[in-house]
């Protein structure tokens, strides 16, 4: 077992314990200037907090009557006295001038000199816990399309996994994340990571603070996992996002929003225990770093040690997160990042297998493939770096760099083959990895609002590029005798040497070479009070190279491709809207045609028609939308060419594809202190023009049905410290990764209780597949192995101290 990180951790608490933000002396109000702001919607303490920095105001207030609140954005020119009347707009709470000319917030009277605080209720227990200042399951805004929107300004399908859900969940890798989300399926992969598919679709390429790198370019398997220690929120866009990441993006894209240093001291210090030894420790601080507020980090520490529900099977990862953000003037910020996660494992890879004709063996949950000196090693590397300037209220341009390095390191035991009824018949399969990888991605733009021909028109203009590179190497080799009701686990640990030497054994060494470039822009103008409309296109280039001991280089080019987009938003009221949108997407192909000729690019044709809510003052978001994608030129086997392409059929661009479907969604405060998420999904996926599978189910692990659910109220009255939650995931069946049998649905429950023992330590108590449901998770399902089991029931205990400064 690993030794903790003291040092680390030394940093961190040092960090966490520099002084408070030092305000100055406060003007007199009838002397304030005019100062330009320029702050999204946030926490109400973290704005406040920023008004006052930036104005050099005093404000005085007590903690709990922020708590759980939120301020919508504040933008434009203003005294400091507007700038925080308008953040506490909708906050049952107002702005008074003390008898020095300072400011206090206080809650608003009623008619009847009762004082109230909007829905909620101040006692002695404060309000509902927070995370990263919201404590909402509600999005006040996104950043996914370059700059900060509401939900509503978005004509497509957008999900906000805020930092409050998160934690309330228990969830700390995206796969889990994704898995509770509307429409979209996180696959168990071959291989440690997983495949993220929404509508049908693989997203390969994640975007981390808006910039999309590729993610899921692997010689063998898909080894691509993320945890979530880092960052405040997960948002997630479905359907094509061609616009903003370029070729190979009809399913949507998924973007990572990391954690930053707030405008006040921050410090959390999270415990947990759990089933199958699962224990866990992390340290979160961050804030101010020189008086004037100007300067503000953030440091992450997170040891994370478990075994499992699987025999032999362990895992250890520890992380570590710095960041900086440093505001040169008042209108220039550079923010600047690193993190690293280091995992070590014992990991069963591949799952298990079937009977021939697809039917389940019944196994134990429990039941191990691999063997006891099954190893994986991981490492992952990233820097952060971004620059944003605001050229006064209407103007701003934003550049922003990310460089992620990646290393994994196995060895392992797998079993392939079809099980006779002794269950012999199979072969030990040993594995030995080694793969690198480097993935480079830029972003630049800039964004602008303006008044013409009696219009209002925004625009944004920018471009980017990513590279993935890798250098992958792998040595496999099957040795027959396997009995999967007697298997081996302690046969000799193989090295190199020995694969090579084996009947069969191989050797492989590949690399890709994947670059990307595109410009891109969009046009938003307001053509009447209700009614918007929204222009876009992207031209990108694309270049993709592989390479593999013994083989042919595989490679493609894509050059000036354009991917228009246009959307239409009108304003029902204040609170709902209607939009409608159309979008194209390309993916290059690496197939060829007879003549030796690469395959022209699939193209696909994504149109959405949905309706959007934002009710109750932004507390609560709802959307419905009704959509469909077609796609064509897919590459499929030109049986008439015959073995024309190395010792092969070539391939035509005649497959056609659609996905279609409906989705629903509700997040936010339903009622007073009841948090809900909702998100439900009806989607089919089917062959419309494929010579083997014309009429048959597209997507392997895409459920016709998902209905993903979870709520979390605060109890009233004397029983307010206590929290209670609960919700299931239920998804009907999917089929095998060669469609010859099918993968039942399920559903599966979680709970939560939550305690706060005082205003700064919480407690809660989560519980996982409540009633023990016996499934198997969508993924690479096969007759001859890639079974893999969901968690059995299991819980979680969390202790959380967050000191109030």
């Amino acid at each position: 077992m690993r030794k903790p990180w003291p040092r680390a951790i030394a940093i961190a608490v040092a960090l966490a314990a520099t002084g408070p933000l030092g305000y100055v002396y406060s003007q007199p109000a009838s002397q304030q200037q005019v100062l330009a702001f320029d702050l999204p919607a946030a926490s109400l303490a973290e704005t406040l907090n920023a008004i006052a920095s930036q104005s050099g105001q005093v404000v005085s207030l007590e903690p709990v009557l922020v708590k759980g609140k939120l301020a919508p954005a504040v933008r434009g020119s203003m005294t400091a006295t507007q700038a925080m009347q308008r953040a506490l707009e909708g906050s049952g709470l107002e702005l008074r001038v003390t008898e020095s000319g300072n400011y206090s917030v206080q809650p608003k009277a009623d008619s009847t000199g009762a004082m109230e605080l909007g829905a909620t209720t101040v006692n002695a227990a404060g309000l509902s816990a927070t995370s990263e200042g919201s404590g909402s399951y509600a999005a006040r805004a996104i950043s996914i399309g370059k700059g900060d929107r509401t939900l509503k300004e978005i004509p497509q399908s957008v999900t906000v996994i805020t930092r409050k859900q998160l934690d309330d969940q228990g969830i700390t890798d995206l796969r889990e994340a994704v898995n509770r989300t509307t429409g979209l399926v996180g696959a168990q992969g071959i291989g440690p990571g997983m495949v993220i598919s929404s509508r049908g679709f693989q997203i390969d390429d994640w975007q981390y603070d808006g910039v999309p790198v590729p993610r899921n370019f692997y010689v063998l398997g898909n080894w691509a996992t993320q945890d979530l220690v880092f960052f405040d929120r997960v948002e997630i866009l479905r359907g094509a996002a061609a616009l903003l990441q370029g070729a190979g993006s009809p399913g949507g894209a998924v973007n990572l929003v990391r954690k930053r240093g707030q405008y006040a001291p921050t410090l959390a210090i999270t415990g947990k225990a759990g089933t199958w030894d699962h224990y866990g420790l992390q340290l979160d601080a961050g804030g101010p770093l020189n008086p004037e507020g100007t300067l503000r980090g953030r440091v992450v520490v997170d040891e994370d040690r478990s075994h499992s529900f699987t025999d032999y099977v362990w895992d250890e990862t520890r992380s570590f997160y710095a960041a900086l953000d440093y505001d040169f003037t008042p209108d220039t910020t550079v923010g600047f990042g690193v993190s690293n996660t280091d995992g070590e494992s014992r990991p069963m890879m591949r799952g298990l297998p079937r009977y021939p004709d697809g039917s389940d063996i019944g196994f134990s949950r429990s039941t191990y493939s691999g063997a006891t000196w099954n190893h994986l090693d991981t490492d992952q590397t990233t820097v952060y770096l971004d620059l944003e300037h605001r050229f006064d209220d209407n103007w701003r341009f934003k550049s922003s760099l990310l460089r992620m390095q990646e290393h994994s390191d196995s060895i392992h035991q797998r079993m392939h083959g079809d099980v006779a009824a002794d269950g012999s018949g199979l072969n030990f399969a040993d594995w030995i990895t080694n793969f690198q990888s480097t993935k480079i991605g830029m972003d630049n733009y800039l964004t602008g609002r303006f008044n013409a021909l009696s219009l209002e028109h925004e625009v944004t203009l920018g471009g980017n590029y990513s590279k993935y590179t890798s250098d992958d190497f792998y040595a496999r080799r099957f040795v027959p005798g396997g009995n999967i009701f007697a298997i081996d686990h302690h046969r000799p640990k193989p090295s190199v040497a020995d694969i090579l030497a084996s009947p069969g054994g191989r050797a492989y060494n590949a690399g890709y070479d994947v670059r990307q470039k595109g410009l891109y822009g969009s046009w938003r103008v307001k053509l009447a009070e209700p009614l918007t409309l929204v222009m876009g296109s992207r031209v990108s280039w694309y270049d993709y190279e592989y390479n593999v001991t013994g083989g042919t280089p595989s490679r493609t080019t894509a050059t000036g491709e354009v991917t228009p987009y246009l959307g239409l938003i009108y304003d029902l009221s204040e609170q709902w809207a209607v939009y409608a949108s159309y979008t194209d997407v390309f993916e290059p192909q690496t197939e060829r045609s007879a003549d030796q000729k690469i395959l022209e690019p699939i193209v696909g044709t994504n149109y959405e028609v949905g309706l959007k809510g934002e009710l109750l003052d932004g507390r609560l978001n709802t959307s419905l939308a009704v959509f469909r994608y077609n796609q064509k030129n897919r590459a499929t086997q030109d049986l008439d060419s015959g073995f024309e392409c190395d010792g092969w059929y070539c391939s035509r661009a005649s497959g056609q594809v659609r996905s279609q479907g409906i989705e629903a969604e509700i997040s936010g405060e339903l009622l007073t202190d009841l948090q809900v998420f909702a998100g439900y999904t009806y989607n089919t996926t089917k062959f419309l023009e494929d010579p083997d599978n014309k009429g048959s189910i597209y997507s392997q692990w895409t459920p016709k049905h998902m209905l993903r659910v979870w709520t979390d109220y605060r109890l009233p009255g004397n029983l307010r410290r206590f929290s209670v939650g609960g919700g299931f995931n239920t998804q009907s069946h999917t089929v095998s990764f060669a469609r010859d049998f099918e993968v039942p649905g399920f559903t599966v429950w979680n709970a939560r209780l939550g305690y706060e023992l005082s205003s700064e330590v919480d407690l809660a108590l989560n519980a996982n597949n409540l009633f023990d449901k016996r499934y198997y998770q969508p993924g690479f399902a096969a007759g001859d192995g890639a079974n893999n089991f969901g968690d059995p029931r299991n819980l979680m205990l969390t202790v959380k101290y967050t000191p109030e400064f």
